[in-house]
């Protein structure tokens, strides 16, 4: 934190001393013009997001999340509603709250001119932080990146340029940290890698909220995990509890003898015969059970030489919830 700050909580804008960000309410109406009418891109968020967590932001390409982030980082103006961060009203507190947060951006961004070391320093200096409390070489040397102190930034790699942005979002030691898809384009040594790094700043106690469209990555990685859609926040739960809540399922079952088509086993259910050889049935368990898909196998004509239960992942939520019945078939 920069010299004569506290991150002592503003009760009054905190509402609850357990949320490292708080919103409510939050609308965002951007301007129209005379060949579109206004776009309003958040429609009420109602957001908590628990200290020392890491949380997952999802949702679609223009979902909203984008702008959200850019409210909490001070780049946008909200059209409506109350944001505190780390209990300071970004309003009443400008200060302090934008004090208490690091943002990475989803873009590449540096000064090319400056070495690691350099813009570190530049970094800290915006933030207020005295010489005496900066941590540049620290920093650096968690994020790999010691040995590049010196070096300038264009002969940096594109996976050392996002570490270098982590870096700099760390200089003022903000207890809430933001990765917007940091590992977007990255190869998957460099993205194993950084959320190592990023695992142990959350070891050491920061709150890290997380945008990725690798659902996998986000399944791996989070507690907690809240899908934005059309600019609603359409569920915030422990991850869990919100795979758990998906009402469906699949069954991979595999015949005693060669099939050749998939058999109709009515409108509650879709079944797929796959190249494995294994037919794979989806249904919701609150229209049918397995026992009448069984026998519907069963009057298939299909004798059953195996049975296994497919688990629903976080894909299968987040499809569920942003297309509905609308979207695409799983394949494997």
């Amino acid at each position: 934190m920069p010299d004569g700050q506290s991150l002592n909580q503003d009760t009054s804008t905190a509402g609850n001393r357990n949320w490292a960000i708080a919103a409510r309410g939050v609308r965002k109406t951007y301007a129209g013009t005379k060949k579109s009418p206004p776009k309003e891109a958040l429609k009420g968020i109602d957001l908590n997001i628990p200290q020392g967590s890491i949380f997952g932001l999802l949702g679609p390409n223009g979902a909203g999340k984008s702008t959200f982030i850019n409210i909490l980082a001070g780049l946008v103006n909200k059209t409506a509603g109350d944001v505190s961060i780390w209990g300071f009203d970004i309003d009443k507190n400008p200060r302090q709250a934008r004090a208490s947060i690091g943002v990475v951006p989803q873009e590449i961004s540096s000064d090319v001119f400056f070495t690691p070391k350099e813009g570190l320093e530049i970094q800290a200096g915006l933030y207020g932080v005295p010489k005496a409390q900066r941590r540049t070489m620290e920093i650096l040397r968690k994020l790999g990146l010691e040995d590049k102190a010196d070096a300038y930034v264009r002969q940096l790699s594109g996976g050392m340029k996002r570490r270098l942005l982590v870096a700099k979002a760390m200089v003022h030691s903000p207890p809430v940290l933001i990765l917007d898809e940091p590992t977007a384009g990255v190869d998957i040594e460099l993205r194993k890698q950084m959320w190592e790094q990023v695992m142990e700043l959350h070891a050491q106690g920061v709150t890290v909220i997380l945008t990725t469209h690798y659902l996998e990555e986000a399944q791996e990685l989070c507690d907690t995990i809240a899908i934005i859609h059309h600019g609603n926040v359409v569920t915030c739960q422990p991850k869990t509890e919100l795979i758990a809540s998906l009402d469906s399922k699949m069954l991979m079952i595999t015949p005693q003898n060669d099939i050749t088509a998939a058999p109709d086993l009515g409108s509650a259910c879709a079944a797929e015969l796959r190249e494995d050889g294994n037919l794979y049935v989806s249904y919701k368990p609150s229209r049918v059970a397995v026992s009448d898909i069984l026998n519907g196998i069963n009057d298939a004509g299909i004798s059953v030489k195996d049975l296994s239960t497919v688990e629903a992942d976080l894909e299968d939520v987040f499809m569920e919830l942003t297309y509905g019945s609308d979207k695409p078939q799983v394949t494997g």
